[in-house]
C-alpha cells in the first residue's frame, strides 16, 4: 500500500520559513516524479515545485527563488523548504508522486501565513 505522509505545516508570520516533509512508503521516491501542490479556498490546485526522476527541478512562477524542493533517497522523503512566506502562500499543501499511469496523493498539510 502506497502512502505519502506530509508534515511540517503550521502557522507562521509573513517573512518566515517552514519546511514541509513528505515521507513515502510503498514506493521509491527516486523512481517517481515527486511534486508539491497547493490549494487555497476558491482556487484550483496548483503545482508549486516538481522534482523529476532525473534530478531536474521545476518551480511555479510565484515561488521561484523562495521555495526549494529536495529529495532524500535514503530516507525516501521529499522536502519543500519555503522561505520569505507571504499571505498568498496560505493553502493546503499536498505531496504528489506519479509515474506513467500511477498517481498518488498525500492527505495535505495546512500552511497559514499571518500578515
Amino acid at each position: 500500500q502506497v502512502q505519502l505522509v506530509e508534515s511540517g505545516g503550521g502557522l507562521v508570520q509573513a517573512g518566515g520559513s517552514l519546511r514541509l516533509s513528505c515521507a513515502a512508503s510503498g514506493i521509491s521516491v527516486s523512481q517517481y516524479i515527486m511534486a508539491w501542490y497547493r490549494q487555497s479556498p476558491g482556487k484550483q490546485r496548483e503545482a508549486v515545485a516538481t522534482f523529476m526522476r532525473s534530478g531536474t527541478t521545476v518551480y511555479g512562477e510565484s515561488v521561484k527563488g523562495r521555495f526549494t524542493i529536495s529529495r532524500d533517497n535514503a530516507k525516501n522523503t521529499v522536502y519543500l523548504q519555503m522561505n520569505s512566506l507571504n499571505a498568498e502562500d496560505t493553502a493546503v499543501y499536498y505531496c504528489y508522486a506519479g509515474v506513467f499511469t500511477r498517481q498518488y496523493w498525500g492527505q495535505g498539510t495546512q500552511v497559514t501565513v499571518s500578515s
